[in-house]
């Protein structure tokens, strides 16, 4: 393992991963951008409006980092890091046309800016290009981790519709969702990583466990930062209109908790705004006044902290490195992010 490159100023632990796996992102990105390109003009043009609008990249970075870590074939992580950011953004133009979204990283949605049709056919050509690259791996294990992650993310996408407006939704049924939907595809970049490296299924277990965890704390901060900014003050950083899981009628942790104590005003407030979707001005700052009163986003937030914690011990099963202590306050930076 080489020593950490220098670190940049005021880096946080995000920007110390990207630093570090630096070369290899760049190898990554170059792929990425030969991989998109087809004979048909539209299909670069629309992939490459979602792919260059940047994104945190955590996903092949996981794959990138839980290579390194174990001394695995740079080259191979470079192909499968690639396969694993074309998967997620190919689950990003599904979900904006799903959803109806207006904004992705900040500028108008690609099914906005594209139409429907076409971000869903280019969707689908990059779950075919990430599957090539998956195939020119060469690996059944690696084949069977990223194809069962692909299955369990439209799984979670299909269950989110059937929990989408639905107020008898559980909190298990929440979970079930965000499994399915992000943290699935972290486990499997993580996962990826050690098997390159041939390590033991212990390693591997250990690897995927962390990537499950590190997902599931991601996407709850994800769903308590719909909540927090004032719609009159959006989020720039966050990328997406802020309440937009409260238009589209998401059951996510915020509202679970805040409806679980609700008093029988409140419950016919959730049933007309949720339910109905019979929204009017000023109904997001009441839902959001509704969310602070029952204390929902600290509680939103414990969840998140008890997934960091498992995403922690997890690490704590691997032999210490430099890397591996940057893997481990990424947890924090994913649970404090403000964006």
């Amino acid at each position: 393992m080489t020593a950490l490159k220098q670190k940049p100023t005021q880096a946080n632990p995000l920007d110390l991963l990207q630093a570090e796996m630096s070369d290899d992102m760049k190898a990554v990105n170059a792929m990425i951008l030969t991989h998109m390109q087809s004979d048909v003009p539209l299909i670069p043009q629309l992939a490459s409006y979602l792919i260059a609008a940047g994104g945190k990249r955590i996903r092949p970075l996981l794959t990138l980092s839980a290579t390194a870590l174990f001394g695995g074939d740079m080259a191979r992580a470079h192909r499968l890091s690639a396969a694993v950011e074309f998967i997620h953004t190919a689950t990003l133009l599904h979900d904006d046309v799903v959803d109806d979204s207006d904004m992705r990283r900040g500028k108008p949605s690609a099914n906005i800016a594209f139409g429907n049709e076409a971000s869903v056919l280019v969707g689908d050509f990059l779950f075919s290009r990430a599957f090539q690259l998956m195939t020119a791996d060469g690996s059944l294990d690696v084949l069977r981790i990223l194809s069962n992650a692909s299955a369990i993310i439209a799984e979670g996408e299909v269950k989110q519709l059937s929990t989408q407006s639905n107020l008898n939704t559980t909190m298990d049924d929440y979970l079930a969702v965000i499994e399915g939907k992000t943290a699935s595809l972290f486990a499997a970049a993580c996962e990826v990583g050690p098997v390159i490296a041939e390590q033991d299924k212990t390693t591997t277990q250990a690897m995927r466990d962390y990537g499950m965890a590190l997902g599931m704390a991601f996407q709850i901060i994800d769903d308590i930062l719909d909540y927090e900014s004032a719609p009159q003050k959006p989020n720039a950083k966050l990328g997406k209109d802020i309440g937009d899981d409260f238009r589209e009628g998401k059951m996510t942790a915020p509202i679970l908790y805040a409806f679980k104590n609700a008093n029988s005003d409140e419950k016919e407030f959730w049933q007309r705004t949720i339910c109905d979707k019979d929204q009017k001005d000023g109904d997001l700052e009441h839902a959001q006044t509704l969310i602070k009163k029952h204390d929902s986003l600290n509680k939103s937030k414990a969840l998140a902290h008890q997934y960091g914690d498992k995403a922690v011990a997890a690490l704590a099963a691997l032999p210490a490195s430099s890397l591996r202590e940057i893997l481990e306050n990424i947890v924090t930076f994913t649970i404090n992010r403000t964006y």
